[in-house]
């Protein structure tokens, strides 16, 4: 078995993964680190170290590779990561099990005018707010399938998945989605009508979102992927790709969120 362990120098001490390292090749495995942006393809698994931002952006490259990953927390909440830094036996064992849990993770796939971006979070449209933008929502346009579905009035939209569920519709008063859920939600931010509440989609479902009046950003997990003025479009789907994650505990979904959110 080939293990990678990817992390960030700046974020994770050299000492923790050499001793991973060692740990990997005391049971039998093959391991290599992998730093940064490197390739990780050839991999059978990826460790990564690091908070819930490195989990996602490693998440991306191994949903494309089709490897499978876990997180070790070195950040602050560590809601996508299976252990914490002092796990490290735990941890060195899930990663060589042959008989484990495996959790597929829905994601995202955004079309920006033929550039594509995948998400395992969410993709937001958000109001541009600099000293100089008129203090205003925006309008965007809405079509489901192809049929206009509406127009929401908004500082932005929220397009997430089961995965970011937790952070985007309770925070908006509505429920969340187990990771299996073949589905994705959206949720307006600071919406005109205060009736408006987070909207499930079934996982078939193509959403499409054109500017009316007032300008967007666009953001695919936390990072910058473009711009939308009056008239541009942006199409959102699940992806045909999945995010796998090895875990302990296949169920023990609820149990985190009420351990990390308190």
């Amino acid at each position: 078995m080939k293990i990678g362990i990817f992390f960030h120098k700046h974020q994770v001490d050299d000492s923790y993964a050499n001793i991973l390292l060692s740990a990997l090749r005391s049971g039998g495995a093959e391991a290599e680190t992998v730093d940064g942006e490197d390739a990780i393809k050839g991999f059978d698994r990826l460790i990564v170290l690091g908070g819930d931002g490195t989990v996602l952006k490693a998440a991306r490259l191994a949903a494309e590779a089709g490897i499978p990953l876990f997180g070790i927390n070195f950040g602050r909440i560590g809601f996508l990561t299976e252990f914490e830094r002092d796990d490290l036996e735990e941890a060195v064992s899930l990663a060589l099990s042959e008989d484990c849990d495996l959790l597929d993770r829905t994601m995202l796939e955004v079309d920006l005018g033929g550039k594509r971006a995948f998400c395992l979070n969410e993709c937001s449209l958000l109001r541009s707010v600099t000293p100089q933008d008129e203090n205003k929502v925006v309008r965007v346009g809405v079509r489901l399938d192809g049929s206009d579905a509406g127009e929401i009035a908004a500082d932005g939209i929220i397009v997430a998945t089961p995965t970011g569920s937790t952070a985007y519709s309770l925070s908006a008063g509505g429920s969340i989605m187990t990771p299996e859920c073949e589905t994705f939600m959206l949720t307006p931010v600071c919406a005109f009508s205060m009736k408006s509440r987070p909207i499930v989609y079934a996982a078939s479902a193509v959403l499409s979102f054109t500017v009316s009046e007032g300008d967007l950003l666009l953001y695919c997990d936390g990072g910058f992927f473009g711009e939308l003025r009056a008239g541009s479009t942006v199409v959102v789907k699940r992806a045909d790709r999945v995010a796998t994650f090895l875990t302990r505990n296949k169920h023990g979904y609820f149990m985190k969120i009420t351990e990390k959110i308190k």
